[in-house]
């Protein structure tokens, strides 16, 4: 590595870092939702199409699978009584079956993004309501929006160091 390029990866790693960390403030301290699920959000805008529109996209699948996942859990509660621990396998099946025909849609149809969404309603732990919806929602979308920051910085840094 040249010290122009060591120099240039060093100015995006800690431009990077620097958004990264906070933003991890910013979800404690500011909002009170958890680090990891704003990593969802972050992790999302990585998934397909390094832009705005991509990562808005990517947002709105996360979002759906976050609605998936409360309705997962609705539909476990409501046939856990009928169908005991069979209920999973049910339920699993639906959403799956969902998640995976969603990725046919015609704009909204990130399959990483449904299943990150899904992921985050099960690992937050949280009872299917809008309370739990809008703080994962809150957490996703400032991770995506610092990612897309971070992915501007870094275009920004490189076309600087080429010139």
């Amino acid at each position: 590595m040249t010290d122009s390029t060591l120099s240039t990866h060093l100015k995006v790693v800690l431009g990077e870092s620097v958004i990264a960390s906070s933003a991890a403030t910013l979800s404690v301290m500011a909002f009170e939702v958890p680090v990891w699920a704003m990593f969802v959000g972050w992790i999302s805008f990585f998934t397909r199409g390094l832009n705005l529109r991509h990562g808005t996209i990517n947002l709105a699948c996360v979002l759906i699978g976050v609605i998936l996942g409360t309705g997962a859990a609705h539909a476990m509660a409501a046939l856990t009584p009928l169908l005991g621990g069979y209920a999973i396998c049910v339920v699993v099946f639906a959403i799956t079956v969902t998640a995976l025909s969603l990725a046919r849609a015609p704009v909204f149809n990130n399959l990483l993004g449904f299943f990150l969404g899904l992921v985050a309603y099960f690992a937050s732990h949280q009872p299917p309501s809008f309370a739990a919806f809008g703080m994962l929602a809150l957490a996703a979308t400032l991770g995506s929006t610092a990612a897309c920051l971070a992915h501007a910085l870094q275009k920004r840094i490189q076309r600087h160091a080429a010139h």
